[in-house]
């Protein structure tokens, strides 16, 4: 069983297909400012239908992180990181994603990270490795 693909829609396209231009895009209101995910058609800070795509640094830190030792499916090694990163463009702008290309061993709370993609037919995945 492959890993299960989002259903791409208008409010998401932009940020699961974002890496083919290497781009991390998150939503963000030019009304407030205010960067969010998952992306939607309104801002749920002050409920302006004036959001966009971002191209963002894709440079963020681990919060928090689990490492899984269950085999879900076949084509992903075992253990692997599965982590909540906050992006440096905002505090509280956050989500989930694995942690890849280092030990398992290797991260921790704090350590900082920069996005990489994975692609997988007409998504981009966005992982994270050890920032540079």
């Amino acid at each position: 069983m492959p890993r299960k693909l989002p259903a791409l829609n208008a409010d998401n396209r932009a940020f699961w297909q974002g890496g083919e231009q290497a781009e991390l895009r998150i939503h963000r209101c030019t009304a407030c400012s205010l960067f969010f995910h998952p992306p939607a058609p309104l801002c749920p800070h002050c409920a302006s239908f004036k959001v966009l795509p971002t191209a963002v640094s894709g440079k963020g830190t681990v919060l928090s992180y689990t490492v899984n030792h269950q085999p879900w499916s076949p084509e992903i090694e075992v253990p692997y990181v599965v982590a909540i990163i906050e992006l440096v463009e905002q505090q509280g702008l956050q989500f989930v994603s694995n942690v890849v290309g280092i030990p398992v061993t290797d991260v921790h709370i704090g350590l900082p990270v920069q996005v990489s993609f994975l692609n997988i037919e007409d998504v981009w995945l966005p992982l994270f490795e050890k920032a540079q």
